[in-house]
């Protein structure tokens, strides 16, 4: 009898290590599938530049502007931050045209290829205050970082005037 206990119990041992085997050999394959068939895992790419309109600009040229000293004689877009809005310098009789920041850049796309003799550069003031009030301070922040973010977005350079 004992023999026979002996015997179930190598059978039954035996069953339990087959099963265990085909078991782990199952769960292998499945895992193995699941990883073969998902996605590798994706590497950041460059965010694609959106088209402007400005691309057929060239870049910059430093060598081409006028000096420091002579800014007037400035001959791409010209910009005025101002407590009220954004001004657009028409540089063919000095007038200031109030803009949006969301119409910058349909006016600079507006331009011909002629008003960037320097390349895709503008040069920015910034207008005195008649009553520098810490709103009127605050306001002029907030236009020059909107005009600066667009410029940015845009991917046009631009020159501070002195």
């Amino acid at each position: 009898m004992e023999k026979n206990v002996v015997r179930d119990l190598v059978r039954n041992i035996g069953r339990d290590i087959v099963r265990d085997i085909v078991q782990l050999t199952v769960t292998l394959m499945l895992l193995g599938a699941l990883l073969g068939c998902s996605k590798p895992p994706q590497t950041p790419t460059a965010e694609t530049p959106q088209p402007t309109g400005l691309e057929s600009i060239p870049a910059p040229d430093p060598s081409k502007y006028p000096p420091l000293s002579n800014m007037a004689h400035w001959q791409n877009p010209y910009f005025v931050v101002r407590e009220d809005g954004i001004g657009f310098v028409d540089l063919s009789n000095r007038e200031i045209h109030l803009l949006k920041p969301e119409e910058i850049p349909a006016e600079l796309v507006s331009l011909p290829s002629s008003a960037w003799p320097y390349g895709r550069v503008v040069l920015v003031a910034q207008a005195v205050p008649n009553n520098p009030t810490q709103q009127t301070k605050a306001d002029l922040r907030k236009n020059r970082a909107l005009l600066l973010g667009t410029l940015k977005e845009l991917d046009v350079q631009f020159r501070e005037a002195p």
